[in-house]
């Protein structure tokens, strides 16, 4: 990063080998200052209350009367808000979970700049978040042929429309749904083309691609086969620094629930999940309904948007609210010639043709997800 954040570090370690790894490592850097480190887990916490730190590093084997995975839960339930970095090793492998406390984990052997990474964009992640500055929206669909990508392009002008810095992120790595709808030029960058070691700011700007609509996309590779390329981390990476860029971020996701999906979804605050009048539809919904739940996602992260809301195919809504289990978020009706037209000319629908019904339900959506209204901003 071009300023490196001040980082105050507390750490929960009994193995004192590892202690010492630790501290090495931080000892040829300046702007990580290590407050303290803990052998007893029972004192963390006091601690923290006392020094006040930015993070807090536990031990997931951390022994003694407070063992490292009931410290975690006591960090998370002391109403501190202190992001948690989980040090583990390859035999007991754990994954990022931030409804559980745990926003990174580190597996030993590590570096003293996979440490320094590490701690820094948890760091920028939180702040980002706590601001309040920027909303990350993931649209997303357990089944193709929705009006998922549609509606996440759409969605993100609706925003530029009414002001809003946005970004566009082509979740679709393996088949770039967008940069097909856009009609991209295969040698327009992508997310590969950012640097797997070090995002900074520049490095965003060189890769995105300026939409006539007022949007900024980052592309998925031209090629399937690169999407393996791309790592849950890299996409941790981009969120956070855009986050600090933008005041919104839409992302369009693929259908698939991959570790690179569910990143994209971890990373995002609310998720907009799209669902038609289609049997087949409902039943993947409710099913990764239940996924969301199983992970921790918490019931106010899911968003539920009934795209075609006109074209109801013999299913009432009151019977898909009681398969879902609750209410309907959003109702965006169809309008076929409109969008396959605007589509095939690679044009929101929002802007040629901003007085249709469809146009109208997609505003409605952006305004609501951001709490306010467009008002005057809006261009037609």
């Amino acid at each position: 990063m071009a300023n490196p954040v001040s980082i105050r570090l507390l750490v929960a370690e009994d193995v004192p080998q590892v202690s010492q790894h630790v501290r090495n490592l931080l000892s040829v850097q300046s702007h990580v200052q290590l407050l303290e480190v803990l052998s007893d887990g029972s004192k963390v916490l006091e601690a923290v209350n006392q020094l006040r730190p930015d993070v807090v590093m536990v031990d997931l084997l951390l022994q003694g009367k407070v063992k490292g995975p009931q410290l975690i839960e006591r960090i998370r339930d002391s109403g501190l808000d202190i992001p948690v970095v989980v040090l583990t090793v390859p035999q007991h492998p754990l994954a990022r979970d931030p409804n559980r406390g745990i926003e990174a984990v580190l597996t030993l052997p590590f570096s003293g700049f996979e440490l320094v990474n590490t701690l820094t964009h948890v760091l920028l992640d939180r702040q980002a978040r706590t601001s309040g500055a920027c909303r990350v929206i993931s649209v997303f669909s357990p089944k193709g042929g929705v009006g998922k990508t549609t509606i996440a392009f759409n969605l993100a002008v609706s925003l530029a429309q009414m002001g809003v810095s946005t970004a566009l992120i082509d979740g679709s790595l393996q088949y770039g749904d967008l940069r097909s709808l856009l009609k991209v030029p295969s040698d327009v960058p992508s997310i590969l083309d950012l640097p797997t070691d070090k995002v900074q700011e520049s490095d965003l700007r060189d890769v995105l691609w300026r939409d006539p609509a007022g949007i900024d996309i980052l592309l998925a590779p031209p090629r399937v086969e690169m999407a393996e390329m791309i790592t849950p981390r890299d996409i941790e990476k981009t969120i956070s620094l855009l986050r600090r860029l933008y005041e919104a971020i839409i992302i369009d996701t693929p259908a698939a629930l991959s570790e690179t999906t569910l990143a994209l979804l971890d990373g995002s605050d609310t998720v907009l999940s799209v669902v038609t009048y289609d049997s087949t539809t409902i039943h993947n919904t409710i099913a990764l309904a239940e996924v969301f739940s199983s992970i921790g996602y918490p019931p106010d992260k899911i968003r539920y948007l009934i795209n075609r809301s006109d074209s109801s195919g013999g299913i009432g809504k009151d019977e898909l609210m009681r398969a879902l289990g609750r209410r309907l978020d959003f109702e965006v009706v169809s309008d076929g010639r409109l969008v396959v037209s605007a589509n095939n000319e690679g044009m929101p629908f929002v802007v040629s043709a901003p007085d249709a019904a469809i146009s109208r339900d997609v505003r409605r959506v952006a305004e609501a997800l951001l709490g306010r209204t467009a008002g005057a901003s809006v261009r037609h």
